[in-house]
């Protein structure tokens, strides 16, 4: 399957103003990509804009192929303007929802959309198969200019202005101004099942989502089938995906859908509700009002907890799970907000330094020329393979404040892994500067969230409460604030692989890393030569 998509600023009227923003295909949000289970598609981006952009396929695999994960200066450098790049878009084992975004400054903010991944030809779904499907897109509403937004906070040191609104599928909804009669409306008919497949595409915050009335079943998260849950509400971090059932059974009406904040740390958020309308079809009195659900509110932490504690794998014979065991390489990895010391004090950051962010107390720098080319190619400078497995102090992380630690080295630091060994990661959040749920997303895998908790991870008691047997298989997943989470995987896809706070601020911030796995020893597990065409590097 080829798609031609042309990136081109369009106008757009949210919240009574006009503004131009960057679309693919005039849309907002961006076209929907469907495709079956182990498909590959091609994807030609025009880009029509005004600067360079690159775009990621979210949770897509990519075996042996990051030359088109497409990660800004990390897997490939920007698509500039006035000139075009293909994608190979490789799936593999995912099944479920997945979503593209471009992956370069903020511009995902406006450029994004979903990948459907139906199931293979001849099977079908591990539960009766929905009566109709609908995409719901959590999405940010900046009436500012989202590139003056970051570049002013980064140029400031000064955290960034926040959204003006929460949008589901590109419509904030009716109780933001201007918005009540493009609110989106999902028609329904009476005692059917239908399946939400949702995104969140929101910049900084995660999000409870709820309907009215209605329970919500949760059968997939990033593309990976689950235990149902039925729940009236979820909690979703930017980057996760999950495919919820609704029934129709209640009587015929209007009811909102409503997505809000999940904001556990001292931070500034958009604190607006974003709403749709489920109609049900039929002849009745239109309600004089809309009943809203009722979310918890934007700290209930026991709430977020008491949802996610429930998620885990399907494991069944038609969807088996595979956790590692063998456990060869085991990194133990801070999660910080950082200060960065301003000369003179000339920032707006806290004590009038800029704000930064680390992972074992380094503050990722992103380099001019691609770290997949330079491991390539041979070229040195780029990078240094020297991204530590443990952080440089062990203290009290969630307790005191160490000031040594407050101020990150800046580097390009990478991590080598070998190929096909089983890799264990623990995040451990720390109370430096700003401490709050991180939604860490890895590039080129899926893994196994093995175990979580408050406080500081206790390597002898901490490994106890894993769960080996039916973990969610997830691309993102919240690391609690001061608290800890343990992820697994197998290092079996060779190549270039990014990871990331998905909280935009905090990536642009340097709370990024980056893993190279080796070759193995076969042609199947070598990295993939590159296209004959990669976009050149040069200064977006």
């Amino acid at each position: 399957m080829d798609y031609v998509w042309p990136l081109k600023e369009t106008n757009f009227t949210r919240l009574c103003s006009t503004k131009s923003i960057l679309t693919v295909n005039g849309g907002f949000p961006g076209p929907t990509i469907q495709v079956h289970k182990g498909e590959t598609i091609y994807v030609n981006v025009r880009n029509q804009g005004l600067y360079g952009v690159t775009i990621h396929w979210h949770g897509v695999k990519q075996p042996r192929n990051p030359w088109s994960d497409g990660p800004e200066n990390i897997t490939q450098c920007p698509i500039q303007a006035g000139s075009n790049f293909t994608y190979e878009v490789v799936f593999s084992s995912e099944e479920g929802t997945l979503w593209w975004h471009a992956h370069s400054d903020w511009t995902r903010a406006t450029v994004h959309g979903a990948m459907v991944v139906l199931p293979a030809a001849g099977t079908t779904y591990p539960f009766a198969t929905p009566y109709a499907q609908q995409t719901i897109i959590l999405a940010s509403w900046f009436k500012a200019d989202v590139m003056e937004v970051i570049n002013s906070a980064l140029a400031t040191g000064a955290d960034p202005n926040t959204s003006d609104a929460f949008t589901i599928n590109g419509q904030p909804g009716d109780l933001y101004s201007c918005s009540k009669a493009s609110t989106y409306r999902l028609l329904v008919d009476y005692g059917k099942t239908y399946m939400l497949r949702i995104i969140n595409a929101i910049m900084n915050e995660e999000q409870f989502f709820a309907i009215a009335n209605h329970n919500l079943t949760v059968v997939t998260q990033d593309a990976s089938y689950i235990k149902p849950i039925t729940t009236p509400y979820i909690m979703i971090t930017p980057g996760q995906t999950m495919d919820v059932l609704v029934t129709t059974n209640q009587p015929r009406s209007h009811y909102y859908m409503a997505s809000t904040a999940y904001n556990d740390g001292d931070v500034p958020y958009h604190n607006g509700t974003t709403t749709a309308i489920l109609q049900y079809r039929g002849n009745y009195s239109t309600p004089s009002t809309t009943p809203l659900p009722n979310l918890p509110i934007h700290n209930d932490t026991t709430a977020a907890d008491n949802f996610t504690a429930r998620v885990k794998s399907l494991a069944s014979k038609a969807h088996p799970i595979s956790v590692p065991t063998n456990i060869t390489t085991r990194i133990y990895m801070t999660v910080s907000i950082n200060e960065r010391i301003c000369a003179n004090a000339s920032c707006a950051g806290p004590n009038n330094n800029a704000i930064a962010a680390s992972l074992n107390n380094i503050s990722f720098e992103t380099p001019s020329i691609d770290v997949l080319q330079a491991y390539y190619r041979g070229i040195n400078g780029v990078f240094q393979g020297n991204f530590p497995s443990n952080p440089p102090l062990f203290y009290n992380f969630t307790g005191e404040v160490v000031n040594s630690t407050k101020y990150p080295t800046f580097g390009t630091k990478v991590k080598f892994l070998k190929y096909g060994e089983g890799v264990e990661i623990i995040f451990q959040g720390t109370n430096l500067v700003a401490p709050e749920n991180h939604p860490m997303h890895l590039h080129g895998f899926s893994f196994y969230l093995v175990g979580t908790g408050y406080g500081n991870f206790n390597k002898t008691t901490s490994p106890k409460t894993y769960n080996l047997v039916d973990p969610p298989e997830a691309n993102t997943i919240g690391v609690p604030k001061n608290g800890w989470a343990t992820i697994r995987f197998v290092a079996d896809n060779p190549g270039v692989w990014f990871m990331h706070c998905h909280l935009e601020r905090h990536a642009s911030w340097g709370m990024d890393t980056v893993f190279i796995v080796r070759n193995g020893n076969t042609k199947e597990s070598k990295l993939r030569p590159p296209p004959a065409h990669m976009p050149p590097c040069s200064k977006s």
